[in-house]
C-alpha cells in the first residue's frame, strides 16, 4: 500500500521505517530540511538499536522516502498517518496545534479518498475533532481513525514488529478494511473499536502501568522502615499471574516522553469532565516525591556537599536510548551542582542531548572507571547493561569513598557490602 507519515520523530519514524520493512511504499515527511537530508542517506535522528541499518535497507529498495513536500508525499497515499508532537502545557492539556495545522494542510491538498489515522497520544474526542476539520477543507469522502502507538524506547522495532495487539478505532466498514488489511503481516490480536475507546486505551494502558511503578515504590518505602527487601518482595509478587512481574521494579519513579505525559493529560481530562481521579492523582504525587527521597538519601551521607566530587552513572530516562525527557538525572545534577558539588556524568549515548540542559562545569566520560576517579560517591541513575557488568574491584580502587548510591538498585546489597563498599539502594532493607 502507499503510505505518508507526516512527523519524523520516535513514534513517526519508527512506523515509517517498520511499514516499509513489511513492503509498503512510505513517504515520510517533516518540514526540517536538515534532519530530511541526513534521514535520506540513512542517518537516525534518535537512538533506536537497529533502527539505522532498516533505515539503509528499505531506501535502497527504494520503499521508504524521506521529503518535506507535503503534496508529494500524499499524492497517491492510501493511508496518512499523523505521528506530530502532542507537547503538554502547564495545566497538563495536551497541545493538539501541530495535530490540527497538519489536518488543515493536508485537507488543502487532498484530491482521493484516503484514511487518515491520529497515531500521535491524543486526547478522547481527537479523531471527531480531526474528522470535521478535515471534512471542512476536503468535503468528499474520506474516513479518519485512530491508531495509538505501544512502543517502548530502547526497543521500539521489536515492539513494532512483534506487538502484542494492534488497537484501531474506526467508524466506518471500509476504514476498518483498509487498516486491516494494512496490518495483515502483524501475528497478534487486533481490537477494532471506536474513536473513542482506542484514544482511551492509550491513555488507560500507560496510567496502569505508571500506577504498578508508583505502587511499587510505595512499598519499597515501607521495606526500608521494616528491613525487608524491595527485590525479594517483588519477585514474589510478580510470580502471580494476576499481577505479573513487568513494572515492578522500584527506584527514582518514571519519565520519558509518554508517562509522565499521559497521565497528566488523562488527569486533566478527568478534570474536565468533572470526574476526581483520585488514584491516579496519588500515583503522580508518588512519582514526583521519588526524587526527593534520593535527594534525602544523598544529604544523609552528605549534609554538606561543597567540594564534594559526586559521579552519576546514566542520563537517559532507560538503557536502550538517548532520550533525556523527564529523566531524573538532569534535575539530580542540577541539584547537586546548585549545592556546590563538583559533579561528573557517564553515560553510552545521551551526553550531547544532556549538555544542552545542564551547566558547562559539568565533566561528561563515555568510561565510566574514568567518570569515578577520585570521586566521594557514585550515583547509579540509568541501569544499563554495562554498569551492571562494572568491574567493582577496579571501581573500588579509583573512588575516594566508597559509597554507592543505587537508585535503579542494580547491585546486591550483601555482595556489595562483602566487598567493602557503602552501599544504599532504594528498599532495600534499612540504610
Amino acid at each position: 500500500m502507499n503510505i505518508a507519515i507526516i512527523g519524523t520523530g520516535y513514534v513517526g519514524l519508527v512506523q515509517g521505517v517498520g511499514m516499509a520493512e513489511k513492503g509498503h511504499k512510505v513517504f515520510c515527511v517533516d518540514i526540517d530540511k536538515e534532519k530530511v537530508k541526513k534521514m535520506r542517506e540513512g542517518k537516525s535522528p534518535i537512538f533506536e538499536k537497529g533502527l539505522g541499518e532498516l533505515m539503509q535497507k528499505n531506501i535502497k529498495a527504494k520503499r521508504l522516502f524521506f521529503t518535506a513536500n507535503l503534496a508529494k508525499a500524499i499524492k497517491d497515499a492510501e493511508i496518512i498517518f499523523i505521528a506530530v508532537g502532542t507537547p503538554q502545557g502547564e495545566s497538563g492539556k495536551a497541545d493538539l496545534s501541530h495535530v490540527y495545522k497538519v489536518v488543515r494542510d493536508v485537507g488543502k491538498l487532498l484530491d482521493h479518498y484516503v484514511v487518515i489515522v491520529n497515531k500521535s497520544t491524543v486526547p478522547v474526542g481527537t479523531a471527531k475533532k480531526v474528522d470535521e476539520i478535515i471534512k471542512k477543507q476536503y468535503n468528499k469522502n474520506i474516513d479518519v481513525a485512530s491508531n495509538p502507538e505501544f512502543l517502548r524506547e530502547g526497543t521500539a522495532l521489536n515492539d513494532f514488529f512483534n506487538p502484542d495487539r494492534i488497537v484501531i478505532g474506526v467508524e466506518t466498514e471500509k476504514a476498518k478494511n483498509i487498516m486491516a488489511e494494512v496490518y495483515k503481516g502483524f501475528d497478534c490480536a487486533k481490537f477494532f473499536v471506536s474513536r473513542e475507546s482506542s484514544e482511551m486505551i492509550k491513555y488507560a494502558s500507560n496510567a496502569f502501568l505508571a500506577t504498578k511503578i508508583s505502587f511499587i515504590n510505595e512499598i519499597a518505602g515501607i521495606c526500608e522502615r521494616v528491613n525487608a527487601d524491595i527485590k525479594e518482595v517483588a519477585q514474589g509478587m510478580g510470580a502471580d499471574a494476576r499481577i505479573g512481574s513487568k513494572f515492578l521494579e522500584a527506584g527514582l519513579g518514571y519519565g520519558g516522553s509518554c508517562f509522565p505525559k499521559d497521565t497528566r493529560a488523562l488527569h486533566q481530562i478527568a478534570d474536565l469532565n468533572g470526574y476526581e481521579f483520585r488514584i491516579l492523582k496519588s500515583v503522580i504525587d508518588v512519582n514526583n516525591n521519588q526524587k526527593k527521597i534520593l535527594l534525602e538519601k544523598i544529604k544523609k551521607i552528605f549534609p554538606v556537599l561543597k567540594g564534594k566530587i559526586i559521579t552519576v552513572w546514566g542520563l537517559s530516562f532507560k538503557p536502550g536510548t538517548d532520550d533525556i525527557r523527564e529523566s531524573q538525572a538532569i534535575d539530580l545534577i542540577s541539584w547537586l551542582y546548585g549545592q556546590g558539588a563538583k559533579v561528573r556524568v557517564s553515560d553510552p549515548v545521551s551526553i550531547d542531548n544532556a549538555k544542552k540542559y545542564l551547566p558547562d562545569e559539568i565533566e561528561f566520560f563515555l568510561c565510566p572507571y574514568e567518570a569515578s576517579a577520585r570521586s566521594n560517591a557514585i550515583i547509579i541513575v540509568t541501569d544499563w547493561e554495562h554498569f551492571k557488568k562494572i568491574d567493582k574491584q577496579k571501581i573500588k580502587k579509583v573512588l575516594s569513598n566508597y559509597y554507592i548510591i543505587d537508585g535503579r538498585n542494580i547491585f546486591d546489597p550483601q555482595e556489595m557490602s562483602n566487598l567493602g563498599f557503602n552501599y544504599i539502594g532504594i528498599g532495600r532493607g534499612k540504610d
